[in-house]
C-alpha cells in the first residue's frame, strides 16, 4: 500500500534540519582525500604530551598517551624484575597494536608467545620490574614512555617478516633493560637497525622520558626489500631532545624538523638519518636546503583550519599552554616548533586537563550552536579531531620525580576509557603488583571483573544526558582523583623514610596504597554507574532521598529552536 504524505513529510524535515544546520555550523568542510592526499584520517589515533622537569610546577618530568583505538586490547600488566642465568636468552614477538583474541582463548599476553618470530637475543642478567598495556609505560627505575603512530612515505614501508622488530616489542625490551631515556632510545635503535624494524608497524614516535630529560624519539622502515644479509639499517631513527623548560605535542605527526648530529646533547640518530633519504630520493642536498628529517621521512599537509578541523590537536595545544603567542588556526602543523615554553609552568592537574580537551570555545568547539545535540555531548560531533575522544582504550600521565628514590618517584596516572568520565588512579613505579581486575576485560564481552568496564558502564550511562550527569562524574572525581592527589605527598614522604631505612618496607607501603586506592576507585565507578541509572532512567531526574521524579532540562536553545523549525515545516505541509 501505497503512502503518499510520507516522503514529503521526511524531505520537509530533513530540509529544516539541514537549513538549521548551516545557520550554526560555521566550520569549513573536511576536505577529501583528493584535496589532501597526505593526510590519513583513518590512522589519526594516539596524542602525547610531554612536559619538561623545568616547565612543571614541581619539578617532574611528565608524559602522557592517549590509547585511542576503539576495539584494542585495554588490559595492564604489571612484569615483576627478575634475574636471568648465563646463556639465558630473550625471544623475539611479533606484537601487533589492534589484535585482540576473543577472553575464551585466553589473554592476549599470553598468545603473543604463538607470534614467536625466530630471534632470540641474549638475555641480561637482571631485567628491571614494569607496567605495560599496549605499550611499556613505566619501570622501577623511573623510565617512561608514551606512544603515538605518525605514519611514513609509503616506499619505506616493509610489511614483510624479515622485519623481526615492531615498536611495542622495543617499548618493553628497554622497560627491562634500560634506566634513562637515552640509553632506551640507543638500546631500541640499535636492535631495530640490526633485526630490521617494521612487518606489523610503520612510522611512530616514542616520547621516552626519565627524571631529568624527556625526549622524541621517531622509528621508520627501511623498505620491503631489507634482509639482515644486506648489511644496512633495517630501521633509520632519530631523537630529539625536548628544552628542560618547555613542552610539546605529539598528535600523530612527525615532530622533528631540522637535525645537528653533531649536537650529541640535542639529538641522538641511526648513521642512515640522512643517507637513507638521498638514497630514496627524499632529500637532495644539491637543492641547497637543510635535511629536515619530518620533510623528508613522514611530510604532512594541512593545518586546524584547512583540515576542517581534523588537524587541529597541534594548534590547540599550544594555543593551550602558550596562548600568548597567538599561533593561528591557518598555521601549517609542519611548520609549528618542536616545542614551546609554557605561559606557566604545567602540574600534573593541567596535564590532566590537557588529555580531556574538547577544544571547548574555540572554532571547532564540539557543543557550539546545535552540534553536540539537546544535551551538549561533545562526542555527537565528530568532525573534529580531539585530543579527548570517545574511543579512548585508556590514557596514561607519567610523572618522573628525581627528589625521590626510583620506587616513589615514578608515578603512572591511568585512566580507563573515556578521560572525562573516568578517574585518574596512581600506580607507584615501585609497586610490585597492581590490581587483577586491570588485567582482564574485552570490549565484546561485559565483565565485572573487569576494571575497564566499571569506567565504561559509567561513561555509557552519561552519553544520553551528557550536560547533567557529567557534573556527578566530576563531583566522583573531585574525591577520589583530587583526593588521591592531595594524599600523595603525605605517602611520598612515608616512604622515602621507609626507603632510607629499607627499600623493601618502602615498596610494601607503595604497593599497598596503589592497589588499596585503586580498588576503591573502580568500586566507586560501579556504584556510581548503578546511581545515573537510578537518577537520569527514562531521561528524567529521580530523587531517590525527597522519591520524586522531576524532567532533565534542554540546556541548548538552538537545539530547541532547530527543532521548533522542524515543527514548522512539517505543520505546514
Amino acid at each position: 500500500m501505497k503512502r503518499p504524505h510520507r516522503l514529503p513529510f521526511a524531505a520537509a524535515a530533513g530540509l529544516a534540519i539541514l537549513a538549521a544546520a548551516a545557520v550554526f555550523l560555521l566550520l569549513p568542510p573536511r576536505p577529501s582525500a583528493a584535496e589532501a592526499p597526505d593526510l590519513d584520517f583513518q590512522s589519526e589515533a594516539c596524542t602525547v604530551i610531554l612536559v619538561g622537569k623545568d616547565a612543571s610546577t614541581d619539578g617532574s618530568t611528565m608524559t602522557t598517551h592517549t590509547a585511542d583505538c576503539g576495539t584494542c586490547d585495554w588490559t595492564w600488566r604489571k612484569v615483576p624484575a627478575a634475574d636471568h642465568k648465563p646463556g639465558a636468552t630473550r625471544k623475539l614477538y611479533n606484537i601487533s597494536q589492534m589484535r585482540t583474541w576473543p577472553p575464551s582463548e585466553g589473554l592476549k599476553w599470553d598468545l603473543i608467545k604463538k607470534d614467536f618470530n625466530g630471534v632470540e637475543i641474549p638475555e641480561v642478567p637482571h631485567t628491571y620490574g614494569y607496567m605495560h598495556g599496549v605499550f611499556g609505560y613505566m619501570n622501577d627505575q623511573q623510565l617512561a614512555m608514551g606512544e603515538s603512530t605518525i605514519g611514513n612515505v609509503r616506499k619505506l614501508s616493509n610489511p614483510t617478516q624479515s622485519a623481526k622488530t615492531n615498536i611495542t616489542m622495543l617499548t618493553l625490551l628497554a622497560m627491562e633493560r634500560c634506566k634513562t631515556a637515552r640509553e632506551a632510545i640507543q638500546l631500541m635503535g640499535s636492535l631495530a637497525e640490526k633485526y630490521g624494524y617494521g612487518f606489523v608497524d610503520g612510522g611512530e614516535m616514542l616520547a621516552v622520558a626519565d627524571p631529568k630529560e624527556v625526549w622524541i624519539f621517531e622509528i621508520f622502515p627501511v623498505g620491503p626489500l631489507w634482509t639482515p644479509e644486506s648489511g644496512k639499517p633495517g630501521a633509520v631513527w632519530c631523537a630529539q631532545r625536548l628544552p628542560d623548560d618547555e613542552a610539546s605535542v605529539c598528535p600523530n605527526e612527525s615532530r622533528i624538523g631540522e637535525i645537528n648530529l653533531e649536537d650529541r646533547d640535542r639529538f641522538l640518530a641511526s648513521a642512515n638519518a640522512v643517507s637513507l633519504a638521498v638514497e630514496q630520493k627524499l632529500y637532495d642536498p644539491a637543492a641547497g636546503q637543510p635535511f629536515n628529517w619530518k620533510r623528508a621521512y613522514s611530510p604532512g599537509a594541512g593545518s586546524a583550519a584547512s583540515s576542517g578541523g581534523s588537524r587541529q590537536r597541534m594548534w590547540r595545544f599550544f594555543s593551550a599552554v602558550a596562548p600568548s603567542r597567538n599561533f593561528p588556526t591557518t598555521l601549517e602543523n609542519m611548520d609549528f616548533p618542536f616545542s614551546v615554553k609554557p605561559d606557566k609552568k604545567l602540574s600534573v592537574q593541567d596535564v590532566m586537563a590537557l588529555t580531556r580537551d574538547k577544544s571547548y570555545g574555540t572554532p571547532f568547539d564540539p557543543v557550539a550552536g546545535i552540534r553536540g545535540g539537546p544535551f551538549q555531548n561533545p562526542n555527537y560531533y565528530s568532525r573534529t579531531r580531539k585530543i579527548s575522544v570517545a574511543n579512548v582504550e585508556y590514557t596514561s600521565v607519567t610523572q618522573c620525580r628525581s627528589w625521590l628514590p626510583d620506587p616513589v618517584g615514578g608515578i603512572t596516572w591511568l585512566a580507563f576509557g573515556v578521560q572525562d568520565t573516568s578517574c585518574y588512579i596512581p600506580l607507584y613505579a615501585g609497586t610490585t603488583s597492581i590490581p587483577a581486575s586491570f588485567s582482564v576485560g574485552d570490549h565484546f564481552e561485559l565483565n565485572r571483573a573487569s576494571a575497564r568496564w566499571a569506567f565504561d558502564y559509567v561513561d555509557f550511562h552519561v552519553q544520553p544526558i551528557y550536560s547533567e550527569a557529567i557534573k556527578d562524574v566530576q563531583k566522583a572525581q573531585l574525591e577520589w582523583e583530587a583526593g588521591a592527589l592531595t594524599r600523595i605527598p603525605d605517602i611520598d614522604k612515608q616512604a622515602q623514610a621507609l626507603y632510607a631505612k629499607s627499600p623493601a618496607e618502602a615498596v610494601k607501603l607503595v604497593t599497598r596504597f596503589t592497589n588499596e586506592n585503586a580498588d576503591k576507585v573502580v568500586a566507586a565507578w560501579w556504584n556510581l554507574g548503578d546511581a545515573l541509572l537510578v537518577k537520569y532512567d527514562h531521561l528524567s531526574l529521580y530523587d531517590a532521598a525527597k522519591r520524586t521524579r522531576g524532567r532533565a532540562q534542554n540546556p541548548s536553545p538552538l537545539w530547541n529552536k532547530a527543532v521548533r523549525v522542524v515543527d514548522i515545516a512539517l505543520a505546514n505541509q
